[in-house]
């Protein structure tokens, strides 16, 4: 039984073998050649001083070497800190201060910027691939090829420290999530579950691998066996082409992938008839484009949601059970959701009626590392801890986020949800993707601007789309102001940066101007 996330590797290799584990950059790997590969980084890990406890940062892009690197640290019982691949060598510095790790391993872009960080960030080893690491630093790929490929996994406990996340860090600096070795192995088998992943399934997914949603779902494949066709990036001709030549029958992604696949005009062109259903998380996708994706395809889009906080997929929709789009489904079995009024979390609210979602169960995170008086914030005595979504939940337990609570828009005294307002504009068939921010307004406080990207070859002006909101939503959470992009800001993992929203000026067209269309 796999009881740590350094077991992970060695347990799949044993029970696969030569089965193809991961397909990346070309190359294949099977589960016994990518663990002996995990085994003989551990081995230079070991050799360099790395010990049980100690904190190793992974900065690089999705890529065999990542993965290899991952499961190595996690075999020596150090603590993985894998960092988002776009963070700044400033962010990362202070990231790598924060955790306290002494040992880190990137790839060779990332080289210069780190060796002139290392004596201000206490960095004692740089481990640089793809290519001859720059003088003081070690080359990854003689790590390997010096290594033996047998390596006896450090023992560690369920409740030791198996990674620290770094939060985004909309305010401030961002905040370290410390993950037991029991929440990261509860979030692999959960997911597996929730989705009903096996040894048969051929999974393509451009997710970031320092993500939690990445390293959740591919923990999870990696558990059951499933092949993990891993994408560097996400383009919507690169995912259509691996679905089309792998024959995958699972793809993981984030809603905007969904928006610019829909909006694609070779979409159709493409055989994806081996899959079998999707899964999207990190925001929530409107219903009428999962729909849409269904309708198109045939083929389910099962929702998830997770946090940093919580090791990634905490709730979903359930393969073999009903599939509600627009929810999150059920929580993961073992943890517990529940809805609270937003001022009073000792108050749960009544079925249907909005609050906090609070969460509780073994994938809640220790704390933050460092920061006590954020985890006495974050973490109730009681062991429930605040998400900052606000949510409902219906009859059947299915959960549904309505939005975060840090986005939510005060416009005279009422509140708009952002997703809400997403929701109702994609519902309109020249409308591609959707993003909405507040703005200020000197009477009301705030109010609702909308950005919108049109599908290829379809128009329509911002008063159609004000009207078309207007005969969906009460009067005060209709857009003000509609402006037409050609994208929008996104994070590493492909998630609307609302707050950057209004840093986009193609220049506002105001309600009732002229027709626009999605540039080519």
């Amino acid at each position: 039984m796999v009881q740590t996330i350094g077991e992970l590797l060695a347990f799949a290799a044993r029970r696969y073998g030569d089965k193809t584990a991961l397909v990346v950059d070309g190359r294949s790997f099977g589960f016994g050649q990518l663990d002996g590969l995990a085994n003989a980084f551990a081995n230079g890990l070991l050799a360099a001083g790395v010990a049980p406890g100690d904190r190793v940062t992974l900065y690089g892009p999705n890529s065999w070497q990542w993965m290899v690197a991952y499961h190595g640290i996690a075999k020596t019982g150090a603590v993985i800190n894998p960092v988002n691949v776009m963070l700044t060598p400033e962010e990362v510095e202070y990231i790598v201060k924060d955790s306290g790790a002494r040992t880190i391993v990137a790839s060779l872009d990332k080289a210069e910027p780190l060796m002139e960080m290392r004596a201000r960030a206490g960095l004692e080893h740089v481990v640089i691939w793809g290519g001859r690491p720059p003088a003081g630093a070690a080359a990854f790929e003689e790590w390997l090829e010096k290594g033996a490929r047998t390596f006896a996994v450090r023992p560690r406990g369920p409740k030791d420290a198996g990674a620290i996340c770094y939060t985004s860090g909309t305010t401030g600096h961002p905040k370290g999530a410390v993950q037991s070795q029991r929440a990261l192995v509860a979030c692999a088998k959960g997911t597996a579950l929730l989705q009903s992943r096996t040894a048969a399934d051929v999974v393509v997914s451009p997710l970031p691998a320092p993500h939690v949603y990445g390293s959740g779902v591919y923990n999870a494949g990696m558990l059951v066996g499933a092949t993990l066709v891993l994408l560097p990036r996400f383009t919507e001709e690169g995912v259509l082409e691996a679905i089309q030549t792998h024959r995958a029958t699972l793809f993981d992604c984030v809603p905007t992938a969904y928006y610019y696949l829909l909006a694609h005009p070779k979409f159709g062109s493409y055989d994806l008839s081996s899959l079998q259903r999707c899964t999207v998380g990190g925001q929530t996708l409107p219903v009428a484009k999962s729909l849409e994706f269904t309708e198109r395809t045939g083929v389910p889009v099962e929702e998830l949601w997770g946090m940093t906080e919580l090791c990634g997929p905490a709730t979903g929709n359930p393969h073999w059970g009903e599939n509600k789009p627009g929810t999150i489904g059920l929580p993961i079995p073992g943890n517990f959701c529940k809805i609270v009024d937003v001022d009073d979390p000792d108050k749960e609210m009544p079925q249907g009626e909005r609050g906090e979602l609070m969460f509780k169960g073994p994938l809640v995170m220790d704390g933050y590392a460092g920061n006590d008086k954020a985890t006495r914030e974050t973490i109730r005595p009681d062991g429930w801890m605040h998400t900052g979504d606000i949510a409902t939940v219906d009859a059947d337990g299915y959960y549904t986020i309505v939005d975060r609570k840090k986005d939510m828009i005060l416009t005279a005294g009422f509140n708009v949800y952002p997703a809400e307002l997403e929701r109702v504009l994609c519902m309109h068939p020249s409308v591609a993707l959707a993003a909405v921010c507040g703005v200020a307004d000197q009477a009301k406080g705030e109010l609702a601007k909308a950005y919108v990207m049109l599908k290829p070859g379809a128009s329509a002006s911002g008063k159609e789309l004000v009207e078309h909101c207007r005969r969906h939503l009460a009067a005060y959470k209709v857009p003000r102001a509609v402006q037409f992009v050609a994208n929008v800001p996104v994070t590493g993992s492909g998630k609307i940066m609302r707050r950057l929203l209004k840093d986009v000026d193609d220049g506002t067209r105001q309600v009732g101007e002229q027709t626009h269309t999605r540039p080519a």
